[in-house]
């Protein structure tokens, strides 16, 4: 009798086990989930915890299988967050300094100069703040960035809670970290031994661009980041002149073909911009792995001419998006802007309004991002085991108004302002439009600060 009752209560007690709902630091539910791996999920749900997704699906089923600390309730979209796939993001602090003019113009004659007199490790620590709260406000979780004192640039941007592919920029003269090459040889080196394994942080090295570091450079920079496992970023056929230029020295080559002569190209390449990339050089990219990162507004602004983004897809080219610089190749580092002006901008291109749908720059914007920075295994969807980057977008704005397809009002309706709650890697960066990882208000005084060292330094 006795056994028996202690079998009902075991049974009892196992049986309640199982019904008892799983712990869970984060549920975020109620709106449509675009898992972009797959089909959306109305009034759908998402569960974090220890900083990864362990469920996706309907809010209803998972309500009794789970139980969170904190639940974020929406009637919008629940998604990936933004993959920014190539910027320059200290440059906030040059926002403005010398629009419509075309790139050479732009580096030589005022860019290159106010870096010289402006940019030390301070200046890019309140430049990477600065970013940091525009990229959280607008949706961005992953970024992959081209700058000086990078080092200090993966601190700002962990500090802040982002995910960074963050290159080393290096170039044939003296820049404000690294006055030489030897010298930015040996930064990345130790920039790349601080970094490697971290769980935000992905080292890379950026040679600036074919025209402005040699063969011997590039081979260099190619052997080394063999050697050190970390990505190259680097700017690649972005203007005609760049075209004359790497024809010039390299008997007759485009800027694609040279590069891949130097056995440059690799799937650990990520080439910005590609606006004049030509059949051939597609086939290459793609058979290396080469991916790009497509910035129209950029390529806008600058006149620079409209990347063949449809042709680079259709061959198989792995393309994300990014907005350039903020300073006079875009001026900001909004996502869904510049979504919107890629879809719109091949459709032109091509006379064609089903060449690039609304879906197709969200996939750009987020999975496809995280292909061309090979973090595809880790972000991008939004699927059970990947880090938690989840951005929830308010669809509810009278601009939003009315909803008959999520992607569509996503990309042609909303903005960067539309997103209320930015998450990554499991960590909660924003809520309710409230930034949590950046002191906002101090790093826009610094911002008015910098402003006048600068207009000072290029007056004299």
């Amino acid at each position: 009798m006795r056994r028996g009752l202690i079998a009902l209560l075991l049974s009892l007690a196992c049986t309640a086990a199982l019904a008892a709902p799983k712990k869970a630091d984060i549920i975020v539910k109620g709106g449509t989930v675009l898992t972009m791996a797959g089909p959306n999920i109305e009034q759908g749900a998402v569960v974090i915890d220890g900083g990864k997704i362990v469920a996706v699906g309907k809010a209803a089923d998972l309500a009794s299988k789970y139980e969170a600390k904190t639940t974020i309730n929406t009637t919008g979209a629940i998604m990936p967050g933004f993959v920014n796939a190539h910027t320059h993001v200290p440059m906030t602090l040059f926002r403005g300094i010398a629009d419509d003019r075309d790139l050479m113009d732009w580096l030589q004659n005022y860019i290159f100069p106010a870096e010289a007199k402006n940019v030390t490790a301070d200046f890019v620590k309140w430049g990477t703040r600065l970013a940091a709260a525009e990229m959280i406000e607008s949706g961005t979780t992953t970024f992959a960035d081209m700058y000086y004192f990078e080092s200090d640039l993966a601190r700002e941007t962990k500090k802040a809670g982002l995910r960074g592919v963050l290159g080393e920029t290096v170039i044939d003269f003296p820049v404000p970290d690294n006055k030489t090459w030897p010298e930015a040889m040996a930064y990345v080196r130790k920039y790349a031994k601080e970094w490697k394994g971290d769980r935000l942080i992905t080292p890379a090295v950026a040679p600036h661009a074919p025209y402005t570091v040699s063969k011997e450079h590039l081979q260099e920079v190619r052997r080394l980041a063999t050697e050190l496992g970390i990505p190259i970023l680097i700017h690649v056929s972005e203007t005609k002149n760049e075209l004359a230029d790497i024809a010039k020295k390299a008997d007759g080559m485009t800027p694609g073909q040279y590069l891949d002569s130097l056995g440059f190209l690799g799937k650990d390449v990520i080439a910005a911009h590609g606006v004049w990339l030509t059949a051939d050089e597609l086939k290459t990219f793609a058979q290396r792995g080469t991916g790009v990162a497509h910035c129209p507004e950029s390529n806008m602004m600058l006149a620079s001419g409209i990347a063949p983004v449809v042709d680079m897809r259709k061959a198989g080219v792995n393309v994300g998006l990014g907005t350039d610089g903020p300073a006079g190749s875009n001026n900001n580092l909004d996502m869904l802007e510049e979504a919107a002006s890629a879809a719109r901008l091949q459709k032109v291109a091509k006379m064609d309004p089903k060449v690039l749908s609304a879906r197709d720059v969200l996939e750009m914007a987020t999975i496809g991002g995280a292909r061309v920075l090979g973090l595809a295994d880790k972000v991008g969807t939004l699927e059970v085991g990947k880090q938690a980057d989840v951005i929830v977008i308010d669809l509810s704005q009278p601009k939003s108004q009315p909803v008959y397809a999520v992607e569509s009002a996503i990309v042609y309706a909303a903005s960067g302002s539309a997103v209320t709650t930015t998450i990554c890697d499991g960590k909660v960066l924003m809520r309710n439009r409230h930034v949590l990882t950046v002191d906002v208000p101090e790093a826009v005084a610094k911002a008015k600060e910098y402003r006048s060292r600068v207009v000072k330094s290029l007056a004299k």
